[in-house]
């Protein structure tokens, strides 16, 4: 069943209207409501409050405030393009991903756009961990404007609350890679996990909410030696970012990507308890506004002829800059690579860009997988469909003209 866009306006106008406003609404609309959920463990929400909060994050009152990304001027065009012909049952494998959106852009063009889950391209769903990539694109943009001297300071030159912790002699550099050596459990089935306690962690007066939580983790091995998954860590760079720039990220990001990429809808961020954009997570943002992300990605991050990044950044970026223990794959600055010259932005539940440099290819994935976070089997079928789409796009190319 299609839900309808009246569901999303009218989420904070129950608050107000109460029971004559609930009453007023159709049997649809009612339905979606009362299954959004009424907590804030995210990652414990049964699959239809996922459902219905993954397109609504941003206006859930009871979860966290958010901050407008604001878009501006002619969005940048994607034409259609002739149907990609893939060797996949595209209904089949989007029932396997539990897919909200499927995007596959070739040279610019749209080759394929799929929705599902009663979502449609006028929507907003939130990334999760896809944000990560975007923050390290605007890493790029801050040493470009010089507010960032260098990817080797030492993140307490620019987090003086970080000063006498752990990550006093970690660098920005570590930061982005994910290599500081600090101790941190991302495992989302563990309630105790920190990635499950940060965001409740009451934090100290006058300190950031999450270098509260941050500063008190112990070390466990030295700086550069290990990788390990950190969400805590991205979260520190947005901080960083904050104060490098004096802007609010959201700001950032509509001045340096959001408006001169061309996006057609604002997006917006997640804020932590203290008014800090979440930068590991959760920006709302329309499917096709994630293509035309990975697209400006593709053409170098160019404004009106000039990088927004330094020269070389973004090959730094998007190529392994340490092991993950997985062949063929590593981790740059908050991208997952490939050997083979491809990298991806990935978020839990089933987010994703993929990047294929080469061929010009950008796909984006929005889902609820039914799994869970990380779900190895809509994983792995997701890994099978990049190939499947690259295969299909040099077989067109070299077919008879």
């Amino acid at each position: 069943m299609k839900l309808k866009k009246i569901a999303l306006s009218t989420l904070a106008v129950l608050a107000i209207a109460g029971t004559a406003g609930w009453f007023s609404l159709d049997k649809e609309t009612r339905g979606l409501l009362a299954t959004l959920p009424t907590n804030r463990d995210l990652l414990f929400w049964t699959e239809p409050q996922r459902d219905a909060a993954f397109r609504a994050l941003d206006r859930i009152s009871l979860l966290a405030k958010n901050r407008v990304v604001p878009a501006g001027g002619p969005p940048s065009p994607l034409p259609p393009g002739p149907p990609l012909k893939l060797p996949v049952d595209i209904d089949a494998y989007m029932a396997g991903q539990r897919s909200a959106a499927l995007l596959v852009l070739h040279d610019g063009k749209l080759r394929l756009e799929r929705y599902g889950l009663g979502f449609d391209a006028g929507g907003r769903w939130t990334s999760f961990s896809v944000a990560k990539s975007i923050t390290s694109t605007l890493v790029g943009a801050a040493i470009r404007d010089g507010h960032i001297k260098s990817l080797d300071d030492k993140v307490s030159d620019y987090i003086a609350d970080m000063k006498g912790s752990a990550y006093d002699q970690v660098t920005i550099r570590q930061l982005l890679t994910m290599t500081s050596g600090v101790k941190w459990n991302e495992d989302y089935t563990d309630p105790n996990a920190d990635v499950n306690l940060f965001n409740k962690h009451k934090p100290e007066e006058g300190v950031d909410a999450l270098v509260s939580y941050m500063r008190k983790l112990p070390r466990e091995v030295p700086p550069g030696t290990r990788w390990l998954y950190s969400t805590g860590e991205t979260n520190l760079v947005g901080i960083l970012l904050s104060q490098a720039t004096k802007k609010p990220l959201a700001t950032y990001l509509s001045e340096k990507i959001w408006v001169p990429a061309g996006m057609e809808q604002q997006a917006t961020w997640i804020l932590s308890k203290t008014g800090q954009e979440i930068s590991g997570c959760c920006l709302q943002a329309a499917p096709r506004d994630m293509a035309r992300f990975g697209n400006f990605v593709l053409g170098g991050a160019v404004v009106n002829g000039q990088p927004i990044v330094p020269d070389g950044y973004l090959a730094q970026a998007t190529t392994g800059r340490t092991t993950i223990g997985q062949p063929g794959r590593g981790y740059g600055y908050q991208w997952w690579t490939y050997d083979d010259g491809t990298y991806a932005a990935r978020g839990i539940f089933g987010q994703g860009i993929f990047m294929d440099p080469k061929r010009k290819i950008v796909i984006v994935s929005n889902a609820n997988w039914a799994g869970g976070a990380r779900d190895p089997a809509a994983s792995k079928a997701r890994e099978a469909f990049y190939p499947a789409v690259q295969k299909a796009v040099d077989d067109e190319a070299a077919a008879p003209k």
